[in-house]
């Protein structure tokens, strides 16, 4: 087993505790090669993992978003222009908070203070799509090359959905409150080491608090397709088979709420069965971008043209990214 090798399985997978389970079910007397003990193993083992995943990965990733407070985020985009400055927002939307009913109070504050609806709009679409967490998790599951691929391919989405939304010139769809809002510039005192320290493990518990019961109906719905969903069922609805499975699997995503953390259990699950590679990243995308929570928080700041015009650019980005995971599929797992 080479260095990568060891780190993908060992470390971020956790290998070794999903064989430390089994043997002590095994011991137990819970037979986990039957549907029962697969099921109670996978359970575990995944609520485990993704806990402790989640714990170290919202601790760094809120140290250095530390760094980059709202006002000092306005700042830094307010020096770039035309699409390097979507190509920023969208960067930036990688080290911010994990979900999007989370991103959309940022967004509203960014629109507020005047920066251009088109860069607004990549930060919305990056935030919850290509956080740093999502890397990590599908580095954990997927391997280096899914992961990095996937995190290029939504930060296209983004910059690309961000520039036609510019383009389009949509200002008079944001709703007036926001436009003629006032961002206060508040100055920004330097924390120091102990401040970030603090505000990164109250980062943890809270997030952790909030995910928790969307990680434990995650991992049972994975559970569950592991275990107890016969593999031609799930082949013949999402596999190579079925040209729409890409579809499906984006439609399908957006009336749930998760967040990446309680998408992969079902993503690995699902792919364990047969489903294609594309299909698999489309529903996580749809997920974390496109949740009817979300959409309704975002239809309060923005009016329904706008909201559907950023709806069916997602969508139609995230369909594109689907069909090419399948198509090299073979070349990067």
């Amino acid at each position: 087993m080479g260095i990568w090798d060891f780190i993908q399985d060992e470390i971020l997978g956790m290998k070794w505790l999903n064989r430390l389970i089994g043997s002590v079910l095994n011991a137990c007397s819970l037979d986990t090669s039957g549907k029962i003990g697969g099921s109670v193993q996978f359970f575990i083992y995944d609520v485990i993992k993704i806990m402790i995943l989640l714990g170290v990965l919202i601790f760094l990733i809120s140290y250095i978003q530390s760094f980059f407070p709202p006002e000092r985020t306005k700042k830094i985009l307010g020096r770039f222009h035309g699409i390097g400055a979507n190509c920023i927002a969208a960067l930036l939307g990688t080290v911010t908070p994990f979900c999007s009913c989370s991103s959309i109070p940022l967004f509203m504050g960014f629109t507020s203070a005047g920066l251009p609806l088109g860069v607004t709009f990549s930060f919305l679409i990056s935030s919850p799509m290509v956080d740093l967490g999502s890397l990590i998790l599908l580095m954990s599951i997927f391997g280096w090359k899914v992961a990095v691929v996937y995190v290029i391919a939504g930060l296209v989405i983004a910059v690309v959905g961000g520039t036609l939304i510019e383009k389009l010139h949509l200002e008079s769809e944001v709703e007036e409150f926001i436009r003629n809002g006032k961002s206060i510039d508040a100055p920004q005192n330097e924390l120091t080491k102990r401040d970030r320290l603090k505000y990164s493990w109250e980062q943890v518990t809270g997030t952790v608090k909030k995910v928790f019961p969307y990680v434990i109906v995650g991992v049972g719905i994975g559970a569950v397709i592991h275990n107890w969903i016969p593999e031609e069922w799930v082949i013949k609805l999402l596999g190579s088979g079925n040209p729409f499975g890409v579809i499906i699997a984006t439609i399908c995503g957006i009336p749930m709420y998760a967040d990446i953390f309680g998408c992969i259990p079902i993503a690995e699950a699902l792919l364990a069965k047969g489903a294609r590679l594309g299909v698999v990243l489309s529903f996580m995308m749809g997920v974390t971008t496109l949740s009817l929570p979300s959409m309704i928080m975002l239809k309060k700041a923005i009016k329904p043209k706008l909201l559907g015009i950023f709806i069916a650019i997602c969508t139609v980005g995230i369909i594109l990214v689907g069909y090419f995971f399948n198509i090299i599929q073979s070349y990067i797992i």
